[in-house]
């Protein structure tokens, strides 16, 4: 590519002009602004001059009379300060929020389920599992021995892997948050998921999974938040709360402690 250069008669009138153009400034003297107004002229010829050098350069005359490309894809995203919105959503946008519990419905539920009993009025488990900020402070507010291996929890979602047969994850499981603790006797499992089904799918699954491994399962309500429950001498006892999910489903924090 050529370079755009000055003439070379033409620089040292520029140089010049723009030296008078300084030295006027900041003067009311009569010959200094006859000195500015010959300067300005100079200078008005110089770029005359250089511009008549510069009209057979053919990469400006390209870059000046060329037609501007643009990306009929991109265009509409282009301008964000528009006052008509483009005529369709800008792309990579955040997916919404329940997109992947959508796609989780194809799977197929597990058959054969018995139906958990009414909810009991009463639920102050349901108090209690409100109140717990985090998997640890759930596991804590049960007491006895399961709140002493709750101090010894270790967050990971590998731990939602380690789960006792007996109460799995739900098969659609997504899960949020997993903790747990092995050794000194204890083997706790505290597990945050999301599933796509409705409530009532879940709570005949852990009732069903309960049952048939020979814990009780209470099943106690208060408002939207449910809780199955149930402890079995030497073999431990689980907490199931559930409540429904902002984008659809169920939200479930899974408690087993097999000690």
């Amino acid at each position: 590519m050529r370079r755009l250069t000055f003439p070379a008669l033409a620089l040292p009138a520029l140089t010049l002009s723009i030296a008078l153009l300084l030295a006027a400034c900041g003067t009311s003297d009569p010959q200094a602004t006859n000195a500015q107004d010959n300067a300005l002229d100079a200078l008005d010829a110089a770029l005359v001059g250089n511009a008549a050098a510069s009209e057979g350069d053919p990469a400006l005359t390209a870059a000046l009379h060329d037609q501007i490309m643009v990306d009929p894809a991109l265009v509409q995203q282009a301008n964000d300060d528009v006052v008509r919105p483009p005529s369709m959503p800008v792309t990579g946008a955040v997916p919404p929020d329940g997109i992947a519990i959508a796609a989780m419905k194809t799977i197929p539920l597990p058959t054969g389920l018995r139906s958990a009993p009414p909810p009991s009025a009463d639920c102050p488990a349901c108090v209690t599992a409100r109140r717990a900020l985090t998997l640890g402070a759930l596991a804590q507010s049960q007491g006895g021995g399961t709140a002493r291996c709750a101090q010894r929890l270790a967050y990971s979602t590998v731990w939602a892997n380690r789960l006792p047969d007996a109460l799995p994850l739900y098969p659609d499981a997504r899960v949020a948050e997993a903790a747990g603790a092995d050794g000194d006797g204890c083997a706790l499992r505290v597990v945050s998921f999301v599933s796509a089904q409705p409530m009532q799918a879940l709570l005949d699954f852990y009732y069903t999974r309960a049952a048939a491994a020979g814990f009780p399962a209470g099943h106690q309500a208060d408002g939207g938040e449910h809780v199955l429950a149930g402890a079995k001498p030497g073999a431990g006892a689980y907490l199931v709360t559930l409540r429904t999910h902002r984008g659809g489903g169920t939200e479930v924090d899974l408690m087993v402690d097999a000690h």
